[in-house]
């Protein structure tokens, strides 16, 4: 695992650690609920899934006709969308588990009939103004550093796709935990401190691990016996 910690930030973390500082000076100096907040810290694991199944499919896409680094690569072709539709399924599910306990244990679940799923497509009914451009800005953010880190700079043709698959959990595991936490939170009235507990453990965690370097990294078998 050492060999995947960060040893300095790059210009798209610090990128990122500037829009999740944003929705912070929010609710503490503008008076934005905390709650809608978690709302949308619940949306941004959707967007990085969403956004990692686009990097499976040009990883995949890319390899399938030229191979990781031109060499033939077991990984493209069927079975690299066999694990595109597994990420699917097993990350969905995923989600779906976390948005059922967060809705909850905060108390939202009480206000809405649509269960998970439908939640998510109503999300725009439970946000103000403020927090809708905060999703949209998340959205953009990600795509931007998707675009910087993995497209213009050629990282989907040597991108490991099995590794692909696993690479969201290690971000959003601790941040659903987090939101969950929070959202039990929120009915003691404690929203507004728990949420810079929450982005400050959460921007720690996200700039802790070198993702680039994970997605890179040789996928080990055991040895035959």
């Amino acid at each position: 695992m050492k060999q995947f910690l960060k040893r300095r930030l790059t210009l798209s973390d610090f990128f990122l650690i500037a829009v999740n500082l944003v929705p912070l000076w929010g609710v503490w100096f503008k008076g934005w609920s905390a709650t809608e907040l978690f709302i949308v810290y619940c949306m941004e694991s959707i967007i990085l899934g969403g956004y990692n199944i686009l990097m499976m499919l040009l990883a995949t896409a890319y390899q399938k006709r030229y191979g990781i680094n031109q060499k033939p690569q077991e990984a493209g072709g069927m079975q690299g969308y066999w694990l595109i539709l597994f990420f699917i399924v097993h990350y969905g599910f995923f989600i779906f588990i976390q948005l059922s306990i967060f809705l909850g244990v905060s108390g939202i679940d009480n206000e809405s009939s649509f269960g998970a799923f439908g939640f998510v497509a109503h999300v725009r009914d439970y946000l103000s103004i403020q927090m809708q451009w905060m999703l949209l800005l998340f959205i953009a953010s990600y795509g931007l550093v998707l675009l910087k880190d993995f497209v213009f700079s050629g990282t989907y043709k040597s991108a490991v796709v099995e590794n692909l698959v696993f690479a969201p959990y290690a971000r959003i595991f601790v941040q659903q935990f987090c939101v969950i936490l929070g959202g039990m939170f929120l009915g003691f009235g404690a929203g507004k401190v728990f949420v810079l507990i929450f982005v400050v453990v959460k921007l720690w965690f996200e700039n802790l691990l070198d993702y680039n370097k994970m997605i890179k990294a040789p996928v080990t078998t055991a040895p035959a016996k």
